[in-house]
């Protein structure tokens, strides 16, 4: 079993890759194939940019090499001796600009590694700190952390799963890292470059920082770490101090949050896929809206309708009898309001019936037409009242 790797990598990626495997079946047979075409266009798209990262690197970067900053390719070329990296990749150095990381890309099937000089430089005075940076780099391409990522891609959204098995990545990276340091404390320091800064790291107690990971496990530190692609970089150092070290749980409700914020990947971050969720509730809540409120109104015309059955008979059977309109629906013995609260005016001249509805906040119009067998009624949209909120049934 390999050493350096963390034991929820394995796992996790093992569950991202089934699933990332079957769901690309699926898309394929499912679509006779027209996902194909999206893929290509996708794959066309990745070309051109990566492309620019490329020659952006290989255009502005100082390449190492036994003539190019010499010791620093040696402890390049030495932890991929420790690794069981046969071909190494490229490697360069690259002004940071204030920004302490490094990181690895591919292309083409070409790998490359860019350390950043604010490391190098912040490393000075414990230069085993580098190698643990190039050794976390290495890490990616050893355990194919750069080509994975596609077939497990149409999972890794899901939440709280993609986001693990990014964290499970970083933590078998640390491993690579520390495998390359020969100071034990110099994994650690290394971290700890990237919360104090290219000075203060060095009058860090580590200890005291990795101790502080006790007090991420109240509810939001935990709900943001689980949506996240980084585990805290305290918990990375208490790792780091000791590979065994029992961290605190985190607070069981977040998971319950997360589970709704899918993963957008380590470049946006848990923010934003909690726009995306955000987004998203707002769509659901532009279409949703408006469908309540027509299915609000719906409900509310066909109550009245229903109930107003005995007026409509009532004043049908008194024109039957009398061969007239009457006066006021209770002269026709007919009441003047519906159970559901809805309101009754009679036209004394057409007999048209007005139901003032306060649900639907409209007037549902009941029309009488004269029949072989009597008196048959319709329903009309009245004042501020749609036509799709009538009965199928009753419509002229």
């Amino acid at each position: 079993m390999d050493p350096w790797v963390y034991p929820r990598e394995r796992w996790l990626g093992n569950i991202t890759l089934g699933l990332g495997l079957l769901v690309w079946v699926l898309l394929v047979l499912g679509t006779l194939g027209i996902a194909l075409v999206y893929v290509l266009l996708g794959f066309i798209a990745y070309v051109f940019a990566q492309s620019a990262v490329i020659a952006w690197i290989k255009g502005t970067a100082v390449k190492l090499s036994p003539a190019q900053l010499p010791e620093l390719h040696a402890r390049f070329q030495a932890c991929c001796g420790h690794l069981g990296i046969q071909n190494p990749p490229e490697a360069y150095l690259l002004h940071g600009d204030g920004i302490f990381n490094a990181f690895a890309t591919r292309f083409f099937g070409r790998n490359f590694v860019v350390l950043l000089s604010d490391v190098v430089d912040a490393m000075e005075a414990q230069p085993d700190g580098i190698n643990f940076y190039i050794g976390h780099e290495l890490g990616h391409i050893r355990r194919g952390h750069l080509t994975g990522h596609i077939w497990r891609a149409p999972v890794l959204w899901i939440p709280l799963l993609g986001a693990a098995y990014s964290r499970a990545q970083e933590y078998t990276c640390d491993l690579h890292g520390a495998a390359c340091c020969e100071q034990a404390d110099s994994p650690p320091r290394a971290l700890v470059a990237l919360a104090a800064g290219a000075q203060q790291w060095r009058n860090v107690d580590l200890q005291r920082y990795a101790n502080q990971s006790a007090g991420n496990s109240g509810f939001w530190a935990s709900f943001h770490e689980l949506i996240a692609g980084y585990p805290w970089l305290t918990k990375r150092v208490a790792r780091t101090i000791d590979p065994a070290a029992k961290l605190p749980s985190r607070n069981p409700l977040a998971y319950v949050l997360a589970i709704f914020v899918p993963y957008t990947g380590r470049a946006g971050g848990g923010a934003l896929g909690l726009l995306v969720v955000v987004a998203i509730i707002g769509v659901l809540a532009a279409v949703a809206l408006p469908a309540y409120k027509d299915y609000e109104s719906r409900a509310a015309v066909s109550q009245a309708w229903t109930e107003a059955a005995p007026v409509r008979e009532a004043l049908g059977n008194y024109y039957k009898e009398k061969q007239e309109i009457p006066e006021s629906l209770a002269t026709a013995g007919a009441p003047e309001a519906l159970p559901g609260g809805s309101v009754l005016t009679l036209d004394t001249d057409t007999m048209v019936v007005d139901v003032e509805l306060p649900k639907a906040k409209g007037t549902l119009r009941m029309e009488p037409s004269a029949t072989e067998d009597g008196i048959a009624w319709n329903c009309v949209a009245g004042d501020d009242l749609s036509q799709k909120a009538l009965p199928v049934s009753c419509r002229k």
